[in-house]
């Protein structure tokens, strides 16, 4: 069930995506209502994933501005203290572990806004040294609403006392063969490649591509 209520998910945040390019370069009033139409399918079809009524589903998307933008960034601090512990905090919606991370903000740098998240939810400021790796949310178990795509930091700190924010139950840091169980979904799955990669055993992570054998769009390319 999680694995269908997801799928729709995704599919209704392409769709809310197509809507939203296509609001934007509408040539004309039947180009327009395409849009429109097809963000209600999109939210018609997250209702059936939320559980909600259609009419719901369809007044928090359309009130949503439409360039809201997907493939949502979130960004992730990776800590260590110096016996090598990882960073966690405590969600207080689910009461589940995560490393400190959020929503990447419109106006600042990935890694000021991996610095910020830092700050507010575990008190400690730090440098953004590393990109440790680039993980589409889809292939990671985020669970996630909409496309996410997770941009982990590590993250130098000169203090190790954290204190939890207002969005956390608790903040501490964990050894690295004792983490938690009840971790935030996608992060039982990227915190290993995580720890691996602060451990300098392999470079930045990115889910791998490859197009040699891929079929790609023609639609742009000069005839041959």
């Amino acid at each position: 069930m999680t694995d269908m209520r997801q799928a729709l998910y995704l599919i209704a945040d392409e769709m809310r995506g197509m809507a939203t390019v296509g609001n934007t370069f509408a040539g004309n009033i039947y180009e327009v209502e395409r849009a429109h139409r097809i963000m209600a399918l999109a939210a018609d079809i997250a209702a059936l994933a939320d559980g909600t009524t259609p009419e719901a589903m369809q007044g928090e998307f359309f009130a949503e501005p439409w360039h809201r933008a997907s493939p949502a960034i979130g960004v992730d601090a990776a800590v260590t203290d110096p016996a090598g512990a990882l960073l966690l905090v405590r969600r207080r919606d689910n009461e589940r572990w995560a490393m400190p991370g959020g929503l990447a903000e419109i106006g600042q740098t990935l890694a000021e806004s991996v610095l910020r998240e830092l700050w507010e939810e575990a008190g400690l400021r730090g440098r953004a040294a590393h990109l440790l790796g680039v993980f589409d949310g889809r292939l990671w178990g985020s669970q996630a609403r909409t496309h996410l795509l997770n941009i982990v930091f590590r993250v130098e700190c000169d203090t190790f006392t954290p204190v939890a924010g207002i969005e956390m139950l608790d903040a501490r840091f964990f050894p690295q063969d004792a983490l938690p169980d009840s971790l935030h979904p996608g992060h039982e799955q990227r915190i290993p490649e995580v720890l691996r990669r602060l451990r300098g055993a392999e470079h930045t992570y990115i889910d791998p591509a490859d197009s040699t054998t891929a079929a790609m769009p023609m639609h742009q390319r000069p005839a041959e």
